[in-house]
């Protein structure tokens, strides 16, 4: 079992090589705008994920998606050349959602947002039920039997 460094290591090669050569060995015009986000190697080095994005619609996605799945084998023997260690992993595409959900969370803060202001417009036009300080108080009296609370015994 390799160690985590050389796994991450091979992990950042393999990132580097399919990046940059990633359109000369698919050589497709179909293949959308593709960056190769994070690549994860298991620790025996025998299998990768590549995690990739796509700028696009759903159909870009979609036919990208297919494209690498047709030329995994020419992409892992590329692989193989380039990294020139004993076992080859295999590839792994996984389509990143990291973009969805960033725009979603984005979404997700513009609405507290509009929520928060809401709050505080309603807080700054808002009125005492009652008076301004609904506690009791101890009053100061001159005779101690008129005081609220105190007992004379």
């Amino acid at each position: 079992m390799a160690d985590e460094a050389r796994a991450r290591r091979v992990a950042d090669r393999i990132k580097t090589v399919t990046a940059a050569n990633l359109e000369s060995i698919v050589k497709d015009p179909d293949l959308g705008f593709v960056t190769v986000t994070d690549v994860r190697v298991t620790g025996d080095l025998q299998h990768a994920s590549l995690f990739y994005t796509v700028f696009g619609d759903e159909e870009q996605r979609a036919t990208t998606a297919r494209l690498l799945e047709q030329h995994k084998g020419r992409l892992r023997s590329f692989v193989g050349r380039q990294l020139g260690i004993r076992l080859t992993p295999t590839l792994e595409f996984v389509a990143d959602a990291i973009p969805e959900n960033a725009a979603h969370l984005e979404d997700l803060l513009k609405e507290a947002r509009e929520r928060d202001a809401e709050v505080a417009r309603a807080a700054a036009e808002a009125r005492y039920a009652g008076e301004a300080d609904p506690y009791r108080k101890e009053r100061a009296a001159d005779d101690p039997a008129e005081a609220p609370g105190v007992d004379e015994r």
